[in-house]
């Protein structure tokens, strides 16, 4: 309605010279869900509150430092670590996210690493139920486009449970947003894995039955596991050794020899000093009451060398414990590697354990770095994974049959090693490999993602006139955007008349009973670029023509 004017002056109206446009949603943004040390900003509570994080180390700033894991030491073999019963894995998994590409992550923490009750506070555990909590918060936050929960494969629970969880992954995907992929791991047997009786096929036979039948094309799964080198040497000392454990490093009397005969005399205080200030009290005195027995000792010192010795480590005792620095710690640790070839070998399988993960933090940032590269609709795949060794089961051609063309459909994408070219992603389907539809990854995100982006540019319309007018505004809207995605290359056509088409209208897309419902149908068709998976080379040889 035009505005009456009754005072006399001039006046200024401004109008949009251009139309309104489609804003591309974001798509290389993950969320990531698990435990961590702390989960506070600006002394507010973070826990189970969607933060957004663009470094390591505003990680770090955040969520805290990464969990001590103890590994115990065999009973049978003093050379030989128990499996951690816990491992809370998303501070590694965070940084195999950026060191792989990735830019900015969403970050839903669910909990600390201990459980605190009235009894003070215990070693805590990974729980499906809490990972599940956090999928819930997400719902409020549109921008992240991928849900990534790599410790449930750290849970106590079942495996039925578990995958549990991976369904309620693929129900958030594909019911209650319609916005997000699930990025998953397929479980695998940390205790067989490296040896002759392990059975690739069961895990992956399992995964298939347990993940159900619903949401397939909203997910994918990747295996095998890997060996990376996120966790450095510096990382792991002593602290990684259960203390009920120490006294197992080699043995007792073999340690007694290493640190007390005269060729090692020269480490000994601060080797003691170091160890009493880096072991608990009771295990403290259980420790120097075996290693300085007198039977022990005598084989190896004089009688009263070895009373000067006790007499001295238990004098120091009360002052070493109150003064507990990482200074000290590191005196013991690098004590031990000089002296003990036993203890030099445990750290190296404590980082071995450590440095095993589950893929999903790394796919995560493959696909933003792949998004920010190249575009959404560019498969994650061909393409080399950082800060890993190898792939932790050795896959060839034959073995991968089984994988990308299941029965079922349901593919699991390979994580292999090349000669020459590294560790390669080597899959590139959803868990939805029977159809035609939606059988890539690249195909499924890229239809969320214009699905998403000409959905937010919709809204402005909501509640306008239902007219030939609007219908006009709309399509040449959506034909625009749907112009520059062709000329991204993300839809396959000679011309965007080949590429895309968009109608909307009565007569056309709509009825009159549908204007008069207050409803406004668009009909938009797109051929979406699909990836080349298999290359075939025919060759045949031809007779000499001159």
């Amino acid at each position: 309605m035009a505005k009456t004017y009754q005072t006399p002056g001039v006046y200024i109206e401004e109008k949009s010279a251009f139309p309104n446009s489609v804003v591309p949603v974001p798509t290389a943004t993950p969320a990531f869900i698990g435990y961590t040390e702390i989960a506070i900003r600006d002394k507010k509570d973070l826990t189970k509150v969607p933060t957004k994080i663009g470094s390591y180390s505003e990680f770090l700033q955040f969520f805290g430092a990464p969990p001590l894991t103890t590994f115990s030491i065999s009973a049978d073999s003093p050379d030989k670590l128990v499996i951690a019963e816990r491992h809370f894995t998303l501070h590694s998994q965070i940084k195999l996210f950026f060191s792989n590409g990735g830019s900015e992550c969403y970050v839903v923490s669910v909990g600390g690493y201990e459980t605190v009750g009235e009894g003070g506070s215990t070693p805590g555990r990974v729980k499906t139920e809490d990972l599940r909590a956090g999928i819930e918060p997400l719902l409020k936050y549109p921008e992240p486009s991928m849900i990534v929960i790599p410790e449930a494969n750290m849970a106590d629970d079942d495996d039925g449970t578990v995958y549990g969880l991976y369904q309620d992954m693929l129900k958030h995907c594909g019911e209650d947003t319609r916005s997000r992929f699930a990025i998953m791991d397929v479980r695998m047997d940390r205790k067989k894995y490296s040896t002759p009786s392990y059975n690739m096929g069961a895990d992956i036979d399992l995964f298939r039955q347990e993940i159900g039948n619903n949401n397939l094309q909203w997910g994918a799964a990747y295996f095998p596991w890997l060996h990376t080198s996120v966790v450095t040497p510096d990382e792991v000392n002593i602290l990684n050794i259960h203390p009920g454990s120490i006294g197992k490093i080699g043995s007792i009397k073999d340690i007694s020899e290493e640190i007390l005969d005269d060729g090692a005399i020269k480490d000994r205080d601060g080797f003691k000093v170091a160890m009493v200030d880096a072991i608990d009290t009771a295990t403290l005195l259980g420790l120097l009451e075996r290693a300085l027995n007198q039977e022990v000792l005598d084989g190896l010192v004089k009688p009263a060398r070895a009373n000067e010795i006790k007499n001295e480590l238990f004098r120091q005792i009360p002052a070493v414990l109150k003064d507990k620095d990482d200074a000290k710690i590191n005196e013991l640790d690098q004590g031990l590697l000089r002296n003990s070839p036993t203890y030099k070998k445990l750290l190296t399988d404590i980082r071995l354990q450590l440095n095993l993960l589950p893929p999903s933090g790394a796919m995560a940032g493959i696909y933003s770095m792949v998004d920010n590269s190249a575009g959404v609709f560019q498969s994650p795949a061909n393409v080399g994974v950082a800060s890993v060794v190898e792939p932790a089961v050795n896959i060839n051609s034959v073995e991968q049959e089984s994988l990308n063309l299941p029965l079922d459909g349901k593919a699991v994408n390979a994580i292999r090693s090349f000669p020459g070219k590294g560790t390669l992603v080597w899959g590139a389907r959803t868990l939805d490999g029977n159809s035609q539809d939606w059988r890539y990854i690249s195909v499924r995100r890229t239809v969320i993602y214009i699905e998403q982006s000409i959905k937010n540019a919709l809204e402005p319309y909501v509640f306008e006139p239902n007219t030939s007018s609007t219908w006009s505004d709309v399509q040449a809207m959506i034909v625009n955007f749907l112009t520059n995605t062709w000329q991204t290359g993300a839809l396959v056509g000679a011309s965007p008349e080949d590429a895309f088409s968009v109608d909307v209208g009565l007569g056309s897309t709509m009825t009159q009973t549908d204007i008069l419902n207050g409803i406004m149908r668009i009909s938009a068709k797109i051929a979406v670029v699909r990836p080349a998976e298999f290359i075939v080379l025919t060759f045949e040889q031809q007779l000499q023509q001159s």
